[in-house]
């Protein structure tokens, strides 16, 4: 990949006038020679559609819609993501978009380059949206969030549109390049198992499952050697003492408080 100062050379030599307020661009990578394009993209983590490096992708979607794809990682690459998102012409206001990769334990991954979250005015007709990764590391500490050997899953979406924009098409390009630096990785260890989610479902009961027959309940009713009286303590022998006592309160109240007979 061309550095922008081998890119000024370049364009110097070929007689291109530089003026100071020329910006130039990132080279774009290229797709793969004979990489079938991918037509489609997911709305989940679950159903994000697979994709190899250099597989170019072009997909038609909605505004406002969640897009998810996924690829594979291996220790020692470098990965950049770009994407270009075409427009709809009748839009009302400014938009803003956002590509972000996470690893396969669902951490988010930060770009070392790229413009990550773009906005573009309601008269582009275009946005470009690129992320670069951090080399993948074969191995790290529990702590840390380093990039580690696994399925990678990309998300690309609008984080503020107008209202009125939402559901309006859009044409998305997006292309995944790897950069295979494992030569000058100096670590010395690597990791167990790769960083894949569990995706197998569980398995399917053939038979309803036997319940346990239910025992006598405890109610309280615990029958002592006379066949009838509850234990002591349960809740039926204090709400009949409870009875009983409440009983003799209404007779003794009375009692005190009935007025004499005159005759």
């Amino acid at each position: 990949m061309l550095t922008r100062s081998a890119t000024a050379a370049a364009l110097i030599a070929a007689g291109v006038a530089l003026t100071p307020g020329t910006v130039l661009a990132a080279p774009t990578p290229t797709p793969s020679p004979g990489a079938v394009t991918v037509t489609k993209a997911g709305t989940s983590y679950l159903s994000a559609t697979p994709v190899a490096a250099g597989q170019p992708v072009r997909v038609a979607a909605s505004t406002g819609e969640y897009l998810y794809w996924s690829f594979p990682a291996a220790a020692g690459e470098i990965h950049e993501i770009t994407a270009t998102v075409t427009l709809a012409q009748n839009r009302s206001g400014r938009s803003t978009w956002t590509v972000e990769v996470f690893d396969g334990l669902r951490r988010r991954q930060a770009c070392t380059a790229g413009a990550q979250t773009p906005t573009a005015d309601a008269s582009a007709r275009t946005v470009g949206i690129g992320c670069t990764l951090r080399r993948v590391r074969p191995w790290a500490e529990p702590w840390s969030g380093d990039p580690l050997p696994g399925t990678y899953y990309v998300r690309l979406a609008v984080v503020d549109v107008p209202e009125t924009d939402l559901g309006l098409p859009i044409d998305v390009d997006l292309l995944v390049s790897t950069t295979d630096d494992a030569g000058t990785s100096a670590d010395d260890g690597r990791l167990e198992a790769a960083l894949v989610p569990p995706t197998s479902a569980g398995s399917v009961l053939a038979a309803e499952p036997t319940v346990a027959p239910e025992g006598d309940g405890d109610d309280g009713w615990n029958l002592s050697l006379t066949g009838w009286l509850p234990e002591a303590g349960s809740r039926w022998l204090w709400t009949t003492a409870g009875g009983m006592l409440a009983a003799v309160a209404g007779v003794v109240g009375f009692a005190l408080t009935r007025r004499p007979s005159t005759r």
